[in-house]
């Protein structure tokens, strides 16, 4: 928490006016990915250790309920930021923002030193890291049913994922300013923890690999709606059951990722699952600017709605393991 406080300063610095009259937009541009690079590399080792060590807090028949609390947790954490940066945007400005957040970060760090260290577990003395690796890879190969919910949400945040396209959406089809976008922004986070608070009151019984791919399913046609959309209420609304499928989709893969992970691979699954389904959130952005750039803005997003689709078709008949498991 504390590294990704350090990133969040030099934004601070990079966005401050005098800042911009000294240094070329170019060389601001770089300044920025430099800085998003490496929040990417801390989010790939704050990830997995926190999901792992959720299993050493919580006791094991209480876990499936955890793990809704976990995703309900960061979830209310994704629409206090996205729809509160678009107040604070339009309020303060950029630069006052990023202040804002670093405070939020300072916060959860204070919060998260309560926790006590805990022993970590291993089944092998002085395993490389390249063979903590290969051993993730290989436990999530075997189980059929963990690769095939990775694999699904994998693809269908690759293609379906139109949260790059957000801003282009709000300021040449929907024509709405910086509140406006923020509630966009947020839309589909609302959706996915009203669901997740749902399913932790009253959890899914019954069938719950036939229902992540129908939501998988749901998700796909939601996006196709959003990119046919030039209403601003209608757009809205396609995210935010974008958000309640997608929800139902994060409750049951975490459930699996939980139930089936024994603990001394923990720590080596949450790596590879964060791998893949991190890697697909920001390759699918890059995949919705460059099929933009070639499609254009509406095709683009239809078109990675349609692939959503094919992508739980072809599941459906080639992980029956999947489609048939119940927790």
């Amino acid at each position: 928490m504390l590294s990704y406080s350090l990133c969040i300063v030099l934004l601070i610095f990079f966005t401050l006016p005098f800042i911009h009259k000294k240094i070329s937009a170019h060389s601001l541009e770089y300044a920025f990915y430099c800085i998003i690079f490496l929040t990417g590399i801390i989010r790939a080792f704050a990830g997995p250790a926190s999901h792992a060590i959720i299993a050493q807090l919580i006791p094991k028949n209480s876990l499936k309920y955890a793990a809704n609390i976990n995703s309900s947790t960061w979830l209310t954490a994704s629409i206090t930021g996205h729809a509160s940066s678009g107040f604070f945007i339009a309020w303060f400005g950029v630069n006052d923002t990023f202040v804002i957040i670093l405070v939020y970060v300072l916060l959860a760090a204070f919060f998260l030193s309560f926790v006590k260290n805990k022993p970590v577990l291993h089944n092998k003395k002085n395993t490389g890291a390249w063979e903590s690796v290969k051993e993730g890879l290989k436990y999530v190969y075997k189980s059929k049913i963990l690769l095939g919910a990775i694999s699904l949400d994998l693809f269908a945040v690759l293609f379906g994922g139109a949260v790059a396209l957000i801003p282009e959406f709000s300021a040449k089809i929907l024509h709405t300013g910086p509140i406006g976008f923020g509630w966009l922004t947020a839309a589909s986070d609302i959706g996915a923890i009203s669901i997740i608070i749902l399913f932790t009151i009253f959890p899914m019984q019954r069938s719950q690999g036939k229902k992540m791919m129908l939501a998988v399913a749901g998700f796909g046609l939601c996006i196709i709606v959003f990119g046919l959309s030039d209403i601003y209420w209608i757009s809205f609304t396609a995210l935010l059951c974008s958000g309640i499928f997608d929800g139902i989709s994060v409750i049951i893969r975490g459930t699996i990722l939980q139930l089936s992970t024994p603990d001394e691979m923990r720590g080596r699954v949450s790596s590879v699952n964060s791998m893949f389904i991190n890697s697909s959130n920001e390759l699918g952005q890059f995949e919705s600017g460059f099929a933009s750039s070639i499609l254009g803005l509406v095709p683009s997003v239809i078109f990675g709605g349609f692939m959503t689709l094919i992508v739980v078709v072809v599941t459906w008949f080639k992980a029956p393991a999947l489609r048939k498991m119940e927790y």
